[in-house]
């Protein structure tokens, strides 16, 4: 398949970049191909020798941590850090402010970590969410291979599958450690062979080769700081003083060493054995840029792997567009820079080279004072010996669905907290500097409203984050519902939506809930059901439409006490799967007055539903502020206050005992808002309110909309009566 960018024309290109262009173009575009890249030469052949060839280089070693969720990614990386370089700490490379309050890794970080004899690892440690599969596409064209990090207990989850499946296609070779073998549970499953079975399984299913399935596995506790090669010895449980050497030896042993792109070998033949640093110092310079971001003192920067030559401090560069456009005047001008420091990474602290060296191929550093124009995927050269084409980066996978992100124009814009940002144009430029770096995510101008942009995801978590981290910038936002993207089928004309491998872990007496959950109106099927006696837990495998996920982990964790871990995973696009929408629904609570929340109106409202709202809170008309307990939105006055009168009856000044309000993150509201209601998104507060404010209209609009669901279920009770 081809890369969106050359679906398009010039003047229409996006390529999960800075640019922005009309919607039903990406749409278009989305329908003719299954696969975006963020450069045109990771999917394009024209059938050209490339200018170059190939060499290894010694001394280095490129290795990215790849693992579901949740399964020991950053604790072993935290200990790699503290066995050889002696600083360490509780999930260091979780640096950021959302991961350390969510337990989750949100960016893929890179950091280097020095052996004696000059020996250099650069270890890469990557999310583990599906929503943010995007990260590990990207990190996987900068390293060699992969350490995968399976927790014993569990067993290869929808994760796991897929970051194992991309490294798999890439020929990049892999490691297997077994964490967590020091539960109980993972010690049953170890003794019956039953997890390395399932992974084995695994690499026979996804195609690798005799190569990758020769694949070494180690054991290990993340928790204690121990790797082991020997099951018998990670069975024993006396491990208390061991390290992380035989993991470090591993990769050291086990994984290829770079390989770099030699343009001036002249008549050496440098494939047959591995080449000492200086062998490419004097070659053509070239670096994909993985990461770029801004210091105010050092300019734009720019982290990657350097593929040829080498690079310095007072080195001219010219940048290389990832679509290989060609620039004339003052645009070709602003492509030519200086740079201004060249860095490594070690823990989460950038240190700079030592005065005088060079980084060479096969590195990953950061170099700042690039060519201001540059993005992820493009190539930075030589500005007077340039390499001919950019450098070829991994496809990524499309996106699944959209939201349209406006200003907050409700009536309470503004008036909560002063200095927030409430322009139009500001929050396109904010989320258009996302695309920077995150490249799983564009962004448009939205077809229906000037003031609004639509932005393009992998799934609510993702857009969820996003949202969040502009509500701590200062940002008041208004989101629409998401939108599943969907596409038609250029043989049969069908429109086609995404589909997800569902995996669910549940205690066994709510599996049925579960069961019930999924199928009927949601449309999923059951594969795979399998129960584990040792823990009492049930592991259900569906396949489900995407947009059938939407709202569905939060409502299935009430169904569930909190016991279901619900994770997924893209499989494939498949023909519509049809309507969703359920007559037994429960409505919605909705403000009609403006004002300051009382107690005495909350009393009278406790047996309508479940509320959002607590006594004090600032509500308006529209205001969506509980969840009725039977079908049908309901018109309520939540700030109606005690009548006043100079008579005192017994009991008639009791105090007002109300439950504690529900309240959901931005990521839970994605999910449960309905098509006719927007999250109004503020540095302090969360909000769910209807997109028509005013009652006598949406009156008038939920009357036309149920005309249109009586009609479709007439029309499809008639054709099963056809049938």
């Amino acid at each position: 398949s081809r890369p969106l960018s050359l679906l398009l024309s010039d003047s229409q290109r996006l390529c999960f970049g800075t640019n922005h262009r009309d919607q039903p173009k990406i749409r278009a575009a989305l329908g003719a191909s299954s696969t975006l890249s963020f450069s045109t030469a990771a999917t394009d052949d024209d059938g050209e020798e490339p200018a170059f060839s190939l060499a290894k280089r010694n001394g280095v070693r490129n290795v990215a941590i790849v693992a579901h969720v949740d399964h020991g990614k950053t604790t072993l990386v935290d200990e790699l850090l503290r066995y050889s370089e002696g600083t360490g700490g509780d999930r260091l490379m979780d640096c950021g402010d959302l991961e350390k309050e969510r337990g989750i890794t949100i960016t893929s970080k890179v950091t280097r970590i020095d052996l004696p004899d000059g020996k250099i690892i650069n270890v890469v440690d990557t999310p583990g969410h599906a929503d943010f599969a995007g990260e590990v596409d990207r990190i996987l064209g900068m390293v060699d291979g992969v350490c995968l990090i399976v927790d014993a207990s569990e067993g290869p989850m929808a994760q796991t599958k897929y970051v194992l499946s991309r490294a798999l296609k890439l020929g990049k070779q892999p490691i297997c450690v077994l964490n967590k073998v020091d539960r109980p549970d993972a010690k049953t499953r170890l003794e019956s062979g039953e997890t390395e079975s399932e992974l084995l399984d695994l690499f026979d299913a996804l195609e690798a080769t005799d190569e990758q399935m020769d694949y070494m596995t180690l054991y290990a506790s993340g928790r204690e700081g121990w790797t082991v090669e020997s099951i018998d010895q990670a069975l024993e449980g006396d491990n208390s003083k061991g390290t992380v050497k035989s993991l470090m030896d591993a990769i050291w042993d086990r994984i290829p060493e770079p390989t770099v792109h030699v343009h001036d070998d002249g008549d050496e033949d440098l494939s047959s054995k591995s080449q000492p640093l200086e062998t490419f110092q004097d070659d053509k310079f070239s670096m994909a840029a993985t990461t770029v971001g801004f210091d105010q003192y050092l300019g734009r920067t720019c982290t990657g792997r350097i593929y040829s030559g080498s690079v310095g401090v007072g080195d001219a560069v010219r940048l290389l567009p990832r679509d290989g456009s060609e620039k004339q005047g003052r645009e070709a001008q602003a492509m030519l820079s200086t740079t201004s420091g060249l860095f490594i990474t070690k823990g989460i602290d950038r240190v700079e080279f030592a005065g005088g060296q060079r980084a060479v191929a096969g590195d990953i550093v950061t170099v700042t004072g690039v060519p201001d124009g540059m993005a992820v995927g493009d190539t930075i050269t030589g500005r007077d010996d340039a390499v001919p084409q950019p450098i070829l980066t991994p496809p990524l996978a499309p996106p699944t669905l959209s939201m349209d992100f406006g200003p907050n124009t409700g009536p309470l814009a503004g008036q909560e907290q002063r200095g927030t940002i409430l322009t139009s144009s500001k929050v396109r430029e904010r989320l258009i500097k996302e695309t920077d770096n995150n490249v799983t995510i564009s962004v448009v101008k939205s077809e229906t409203d000037a003031d609004k942009c639509t932005v393009f995801g992998r799934g609510e978590l993702q857009l969820g984050i996003l949202v969040e981290q502009m509500r701590r910038e200062n940002f008041e936002l208004l989101i629409t519902p998401p939108r599943i993207l969907t596409k038609k089928c250029p043989d049969t004309g069908k429109t086609l939506e995404p589909f997800e491998e569902v995996t669910i872990d549940v205690d066994k007496e709510y599996s049925g809930e579960v069961i019930n959950g999924l199928t009927g109106t949601r449309k999923g099927i059951l594969m795979e059901m399998t129960d584990n006696p040792a823990d009492g837990k049930t592991r259900m495998v569906f396949e489900a439409p995407s947009r059938s996920l939407l709202g569905f982990a939060s409502e299935i964790a009430t169904a569930t006490r909190g016991t279901a871990v619900v994770n997924h995973t893209f499989l494939e696009d498949r023909e519509y799967a049809g309507l969703m929408f359920d007559e037994d629904e429960k409505g919605k609570l909705i403000s009609t007055e403006q004002g300051k929340v009382s107690a005495y109106a909350l009393a009278s409202l406790i047996e309508k539903g479940t509320l959002f709202i607590e006594p004090g809170d600032m509500v308006y008309k529209g205001m969506v502020i509980g969840e009725r307990n039977r079908p049908a939105d309901m018109d309520v006055n939540p700030v109606r206050s005690k009548e006043v009168t100079n008579m005192r009856a017994a009991g008639k000044d009791d105090r007002v005992a109300l439950p504690p309000p529900k309240k959901r993150n931005v990521e839970e509201y994605i999910g449960y808002m309905n098509d006719d209601e927007m999250i109004e998104v503020t540095p302090s507060s969360i909000r769910l309110r209807k997109a028509e404010l005013d009652t006598t209209v949406r009156e008038k609009l939920n009357r036309r909309l149920k005309k249109q669901r009586k009609a479709m279920l007439e029309n499809k009770a008639g054709g099963k009566k056809k049938k």
